[in-house]
């Protein structure tokens, strides 16, 4: 079940809020709306996610029983990865197995992929070393976790919630008036992120990764790119944005997950703006127990490789995604030296473009279906074995509906909106008069309005509306 889709904003989430809001026992209302969304996606997968709740609450109670045990944290670990090995990793590795061995030497499996079951491990994987360190306490209600475990807003696609955020919520929480209208912004805004820009470009997009090496030419191939650039940000990123105001209404305050990161400087900067909740998972349970920055430049470039290659295999098990991952890897590494320090003294808008081209050619990788089809496209970008007169020449792509979405990419990359209480506080402050305030919330108010209703003409419509992270 889409956020974006009829059926959860028409029936699903008013019934939801409604059942939330004014009956008693919230928690129960909550944790059986969730485990019914989880379930919409396929019933066999329910029982995948209840054997993460129920595993990581005994893993978690017996830490808290018979003491802070390695070999039970070790146990936590594996049983959370292993099912993720199962249903996302075997084909991939039986696959290369028989590749090398060159005939089929091992059955391929063929699983189907329950959804966000990358994001539930590693949320998993975190509480168990967070009760294992002591930095949060071991919840004793199996009830209370499973409805921390399956919370539908950030249960499919993130942000990564670990408990230690919302501990102190999941029995005591309040909402208000206030906060009903901040998460309802957010909701709006990040609808109309997904529903009028990223579904828009995601179009264009995949039509052009899906041209054969023949109808390539250097215009649609950046063009393409470009247009993936934005879909993944919008995509992901509204996503991210609807979940968070989702999580105001029920009275929780999910962590960012993104800060603006095309505006970043550096690849280093962008990974503290890009999926900020996956970044700081990585760097917790990862990065620092490998030693972090400690030692020698060869022990941090290992850190990093390490970090990167799991952060590519995370998304996918394909080379696409190792490819990714080792870029990105190597780039961070270059920037902790010579690169780094010419990149302190280059002009800021030289930097901006380094950062956009780097972060573009990454998701020409990312986006790929193999490597030969990445090279074909970054060779048709570079302007090598294409053809003079394609099929469709790049103007058959960028409509006036994907131009337009295009420069709301770029408006709302570039522009930093209030979050919700800041004029309030210039108001307190005196930067603003009473009728100057009233005036800027009723625009903001009328906008949230027309946006509103184009996304929810776009959804009821039922046009092109793909996910891209329910793929991971």
């Amino acid at each position: 079940m889409l956020f974006s889709s009829v059926i959860f904003i028409g029936y699903f989430l008013p019934l939801v809020m409604l059942l939330h809001t004014w009956m008693p026992g919230r928690n129960l209302v909550l944790l059986t709306a969730s485990l019914l969304f989880y379930a919409w996606s396929g019933p066999a997968f329910l029982l995948i996610l209840l054997y993460y709740i129920v595993f990581n609450w005994l893993v978690g109670w017996c830490l808290a029983h018979f003491g802070r045990s390695r070999g039970l944290v070790a146990t936590g670990i594996v049983g959370n990865l292993g099912p993720l090995l199962v249903w996302k990793y075997a084909g991939f590795i039986f696959a290369q197995v028989n590749a090398l061995a060159g005939w089929s030497l091992l059955p391929v499996p063929e699983f189907a992929l329950p959804l966000g079951i990358s994001f539930f491990t590693f949320q998993g994987v975190s509480y168990i070393v967070d009760v294992y360190r002591g930095t949060v306490a071991a919840q004793r209600s199996i009830l209370l976790f499973a409805m921390y475990k399956s919370m539908f807003p950030q249960l499919i696609a993130g942000p990564i919630l670990r408990y230690r955020d919302i501990a102190a919520r999941v029995e005591q929480r309040r909402t208000s008036a206030l906060r009903w209208r901040h998460g309802i912004m957010l909701f709006i805004v990040g609808l109309s992120q997904k529903v009028l820009i990223a579904n828009t470009v995601a179009l264009p997009a995949d039509q052009i990764f899906g041209l054969p090496p023949g109808q390539l030419t250097l215009a649609t191939a950046w063009f393409g790119a470009v247009c993936y650039m934005v879909q993944i940000f919008f995509d992901f990123g509204g996503y991210s944005t609807m979940a968070i105001g989702l999580g105001h209404m029920l009275g929780f305050a999910f962590p960012a997950n993104f800060n603006r990161p095309y505006t970043a400087q550096s690849i280093t900067e962008f990974w503290r703006r890009w999926h900020m909740t996956l970044s700081s998972w990585f760097r917790d349970y990862v990065y620092i127990p490998l030693g972090g920055n400690r030692g020698g430049q060869a022990r941090v470039a290992r850190n990093l490789l390490v970090v990167f290659v799991l952060c590519g295999f995370w998304h996918g098990a394909a080379w696409t995604f190792l490819a990714w991952g080792l870029f990105h890897g190597v780039l961070l590494m270059l920037e902790r030296g010579r690169l780094g320090r010419w990149m302190a003294a280059a002009w800021r808008p030289v930097r901006h473009l380094y950062l956009l081209l780097a972060v573009l050619l990454g998701w020409v990788l990312f986006r790929a279906d193999s490597l030969p089809r990445a090279g074909e496209m970054l060779g048709a970008m570079l302007g090598l074995g294409v053809t003079a007169e394609p099929l469709l020449p790049v103007a058959a792509y960028a409509g006036w509906p994907v131009l337009a979405a295009l420069g709301a990419a770029v408006a709302c990359t570039v522009l930093r909106l209030p979050r919700g209480r800041g004029w309030v506080a210039g108001a307190r402050a005196g930067a603003a008069t009473p009728g100057l305030l009233l005036a800027r919330d009723l625009a903001s108010y009328g906008a949230l309005l027309v946006l509103l209703v184009a996304s929810l003409s776009t959804v009821a419509s039922g046009s092109y509306n793909p996910f891209i992270y329910f793929r991971f």
